[in-house]
């Protein structure tokens, strides 16, 4: 594949990733973000910390990657794309991770951006350690929804159920705390100092999970994605 048909093939599947209503996911991640950071700006009695941050930008995060993960397979179903994608053998499957791979790019920009705001505006705080553990969630995220898309066939279907997965571990935060298998651990909210080791640990594995979860959500996604007649 030479340059100019890479990136013509990139600008063509960024487009799509950008269509219909994408835009407003994208603007709404940025004012709730400024709307949170004011409120704890201004809050005298909640001191802005690495932890708090984390926090902060995870909600961006997830809101820009809602939408391209959770339609991505009906957008290619309502524009016909998808019947063009199945008569080419093995190509689709690159055609959906590079998609991924798209996501995961923009919410990576987007963190970035906002980190460095967070970062002059609020607090100091290991930047690019932060950035790298937010991207784990956010991918975990981005390919189980894509999973839940091959399944649903219907991207309202894959975001209702996105939300509720994400209101359910959110709810539960409290009794997962300390737990490896908590989707949202916050790596910089150490309950004590004394306990660093522990916690360091419990990131870890964390981690671990989350990214194995994460391929073998994409694998699944794209085994359904062998059953053209489900599609077509």
């Amino acid at each position: 594949m030479t340059l100019k048909t890479l990136i013509t093939f990139l600008r063509y599947n960024l487009i799509i990733i950008f269509a219909n209503i994408f835009f407003y996911f994208l603007l709404a991640a940025v004012l709730v973000f400024l709307l949170i950071s004011a409120i704890v700006i201004f809050n005298a009695d909640s001191p802005v910390t690495s932890g708090t941050i984390y926090f902060l930008l995870i909600i961006p995060g997830i809101l820009i990657i809602f939408y391209p993960s959770a339609f991505s397979i009906q957008i290619d179903t309502d524009t016909r794309m998808i019947e063009t994608l199945f008569g080419i053998p093995n190509y689709r499957y690159k055609i959906w991770l590079v998609r991924l791979g798209l996501i995961f790019v923009i919410a990576f920009v987007l963190l970035l951006l906002l980190g460095i705001l967070s970062k002059y505006v609020m607090a100091d705080f290991p930047f690019w350690r932060m950035i790298a553990h937010l991207m784990v969630p956010l991918i975990f995220l981005s390919c189980i929804s894509f999973m839940l898309a091959t399944l649903t066939r219907s991207g309202a279907g894959t975001g209702t159920l996105l939300v509720i997965l994400i209101i359910g571990f959110w709810m539960g935060y409290s009794s997962l705390q300390g737990s490896s298998w908590n989707l949202f651990h916050n790596p910089f909210g150490i309950p004590n100092e004394s306990q660093a080791m522990v916690w360091d640990e419990i990131t870890f594995y964390n981690r671990i999970y989350l990214l194995v979860g994460s391929i073998l959500a994409v694998l699944y996604g794209l085994l359904n994605l062998q059953r053209r007649e489900k599609y077509i």
